[in-house]
């Protein structure tokens, strides 16, 4: 697209109701959609939160989340404690800001974990070589600055160099520092409340898997690679796969852009390959989980939640477990919001949410699929279960998926007449032990009459 084309629209001179024509005064508003410049004040000035035309595609891969997602659970995007990378370093300024207002509980937390990060970068510095190593680490990041960009959507021209630099490094250390503690923590405390409190360690798990809050997996990967071998003997990706505990359920050799794309793959591991390559059209129909079981749908659970592979054969819908508890939204909402910037022709996940929501209408629907175990279910309430699935897929692009193969054969099967007949039969006569006992009884006495019927009709034939 051409951006000189477009109209600007500004206010009139003379009237309030008159919107003048475009011209090439030099003050005019316009906006650098490459630098995120202001022209309007200066060219050196730069405007937070405007987007920039990649200048790399194949390196662009951290985004701030569109507004048609964000709306629905804006707290599901936010970070509540730690602000990792470029994109929320206003929420930084903001916090500076309001120094000493503790009525403001997030902003004194960001607070909190900004002075934290000086801490782990001071105790970082004591494991080596001290102020020689934050130093080399200054050096790679500053030759790696313009990658580093080139990896957020949004422009961060309006980060000046140096400060760029401290920030990249500030965050990275913190999140090393943060991973090699936890790793070994034992009974007793260490003097670090990230550690000793479990509560604040699990709030900071949260704020890593963020989409907004993300750094690049390569320079992490470059700074730390050499000193993780020295002081774990294992690579940086060897202990960021331990550390989020998913160590033996993906491939050692499995490449992720960021932390967010690592939750992503390990669960689209299991995936077959055609669904990345053939074209697929988008699930338009599925009935709910309660009309299926009814229409002789039966249902299996495949015990591991980090898959999102689906099969069904011979009448059976094969899935993978889902776990319901306080993680799950924030987890798979920032999965699908990478889907959706990133991965739109193959957004798996959020195909599967979409799929999981057509089977989901009601708690009738959950505990049901509680009862197969499909579902786990640790809020507490079905109905809470319910709608947190079916607001998942609000604002999701209902794109190309796999899983529609998958729903026209289930849909197919349903509307089987025999297939319905059986169910009914098994479902009214053989429900449980004491009720198929009961009509085997019945039909075994209605068989032994009929026997006595014909024998007492052959007799009276005879004579």
């Amino acid at each position: 697209m051409d951006f000189s084309t477009l109209p600007i629209l500004r206010q009139a001179a003379d009237s309030s109701d008159k919107i003048t024509s475009p011209d090439p005064h030099p003050m005019d508003p316009l906006l650098d959609l490459e630098s995120g410049t202001n022209h309007e004040l200066s060219l050196s000035k730069t405007v937070l939160g405007v987007w920039k035309v990649p200048s790399n595609t194949d390196l662009c891969c951290i985004y701030r989340v569109p507004n048609c997602l964000r709306r629905v659970s804006p707290e599901a995007y936010t970070p509540q404690s730690v602000l990792i990378g470029p994109l929320h370093h206003s929420l930084k300024l903001q916090a500076l800001k309001s120094r000493g207002d503790i009525t403001n509980a997030k902003l004194m937390d960001y607070l909190n974990m900004e002075e934290h990060k000086k801490f782990y970068l001071r105790e970082f510095e004591k494991r080596l070589q001290g102020k020689k190593t934050i130093d080399g680490f200054k050096r790679v990041i500053k030759e790696d600055e313009d990658m580093i960009r080139a990896s957020y959507l949004e422009s961060t021209a309006w980060i000046k160099s140096r400060e760029f630099v401290e920030i990249i490094l500030h965050d990275s250390v913190f999140i090393l520092e943060f991973m090699l503690r936890l790793s070994v923590t034992g009974n007793e405390k260490i003097g670090d409340p990230l550690i000793d409190e479990p509560c604040l360690a699990q709030e900071i798990n949260r704020d890593f898997i963020l989409l907004e809050n993300q750094i690049p997996f390569f320079i992490l990967e470059k700074l730390f690679g050499p000193i993780v071998l020295i002081l774990r003997n294992k690579t940086f990706h060897e202990l960021t796969i331990t550390h989020f505990e998913f160590l033996g359920k993906m491939g050692s050799d499995a490449r992720f852009r960021h932390f967010t794309d690592l939750l992503r793959c390990v669960r689209v591991e299991t995936v077959p390959d055609h669904a990345f390559d053939r074209c697929y059209k988008p699930v338009y129909q599925m009935y709910n989980a309660d009309k299926l079981d009814g229409g002789g749908i039966k249902f299996e659970v495949v015990k591991d939640p980090l898959s999102v592979l689906v099969t069904f054969d011979k009448g059976v819908l094969k899935i993978h477990k889902f776990l319901a508890d306080d993680d799950a939204e924030i987890t798979t909402r920032n999965i699908m919001a990478l889907e959706q910037c990133h991965y739109p022709f193959n957004s798996h996940v959020s195909n599967y949410i979409i799929f999981l929501d057509f089977l989901i209408d009601t708690e009738k629907d959950v505990s049901l699929l509680v009862e197969k175990g499909i579902i786990t279910d640790w809020l507490g309430n079905h109905g809470s279960v319910a709608k947190m699935v079916n607001k998942l897929g609000l604002g999701v692009l209902n794109n190309d998926s796999y899983y529609s193969e998958i729903a026209t054969n289930v849909i197919n099967h349903y509307g089987n007449p025999w297939n319905k007949s059986r169910s009914i039969l098994r479902r009214v006569y053989f429900s449980n032990l004491w009720r198929g006992t009961a009509t085997l009884v019945a039909a075994f006495l209605l068989v032994l009459s009929l026997i006595q019927a014909v024998t007492s009709i052959i007799d009276v034939i005879k004579e």
